[in-house]
């Protein structure tokens, strides 16, 4: 969220209670704290004076509920039963509606086809794990309580395993694991960054399939599932993912819509049958493209 203060000088807790009701002052205070507040592109404290004409960005979900309604968009279903839902999400669709985006999302598709009416108590109806909105591939959605519980415990006791597959600048050479922690970057707010300041444990697990002249095709499975966390850790160990423009300075010949990261593989105990199930999902067309090119 973002807004320009146009008032007397005043300070940053003080300007943020006041332009949004519902964010007390001490709910103001605590946003700040975490790091994510930033006055004109610089990380501030809770008593810094705002000054007029100053632009204030934040992260923060309002308690005031988004009108997710339903849209009929395309989605690619890999499976379906009474409990889940398992699509192959494509590049450049977001996940959820947020402040500023409430259409054209997974959620507004999902709910075109499960026929549900618009949804104003949940923005996130059925939505227990999310994937970047230029990265593709696979999630599963839950169509009843039974299952989001059962999916959500899941991914809590780390018992969902996610495979991706990236396509990294460089020449990797052997299979690792990159533990190093992730928070939110003290520099660029909308960034994610390795710190010790606000992050949270993260925990990558790569494996070399295949090597290329100044390329790597990387098979990586998430111990954690911190936001942006293969594209941070890949650019950690200067790797970074091919056409990502966020977290990669690198030159790319191919003009790509998002970074080749695809989830490939997931697996996980169905909610009802109690039996483990896995699903897998092709290359996009643009990621099969650069490799056969590189081939």
């Amino acid at each position: 969220m973002e807004f320009i203060y146009n008032g007397e000088p005043i300070r940053l807790d003080i300007a943020i209670s006041k332009q949004f009701p519902d964010i007390s002052r001490s709910q103001a205070k605590d946003i700040i704290d975490s790091g994510t507040v930033f006055v004109d592109e610089k990380p501030q404290k809770a008593s810094f004076l705002v000054s007029k004409g100053s632009k204030i960005e934040f992260d923060y979900i309002s308690k005031e509920p988004i009108n997710a309604k339903p849209e009929d968009i395309p989605i690619d279903i890999v499976y379906e039963d009474d409990d889940i839902l398992v699509v192959n999400k494509a590049r450049g669709m977001v996940v959820h509606p947020a402040v500023g985006q409430a259409c054209g999302t997974l959620v507004n598709a999902v709910l075109f086809h499960l026929g549900r009416e618009a949804n104003t108590e949940d923005v996130r109806p059925g939505i227990v794990h999310r994937i970047d909105k230029d990265t593709t591939g696979l999630l599963v959605i839950a169509k009843n309580d039974k299952a989001h519980l059962s999916l959500a415990e899941q991914i809590q006791n780390r018992q969902m395993h996610r495979t991706y597959y990236a396509l990294v600048h460089g020449e990797v050479k052997e299979n690792g694991t990159v533990d190093i922690p992730i928070g939110r970057s003290q520099i660029d707010r909308k960034k994610m960054a390795v710190t010790e300041k606000n992050s949270k444990r993260a925990v990558t697990h790569y494996e070399v399939l295949e090597q290329f002249e100044g390329y790597t095709l990387l098979k990586c499975n998430l111990e954690t599932g911190r936001t942006h966390q293969i594209r941070v850790h890949m650019a950690y160990i200067n790797h970074p993912i091919v056409g990502d423009k966020t977290y990669s300075t690198r030159k790319e010949k191919w003009k790509l819509e998002g970074q080749l990261l695809h989830a490939k593989e997931l697996e996980f105990i169905h909610p009802t049958k109690k039996e483990p199930v896995k699903f897998t999902a092709p290359l996009p067309d643009d990621f099969n493209k650069v490799l056969s090119l590189l081939h």
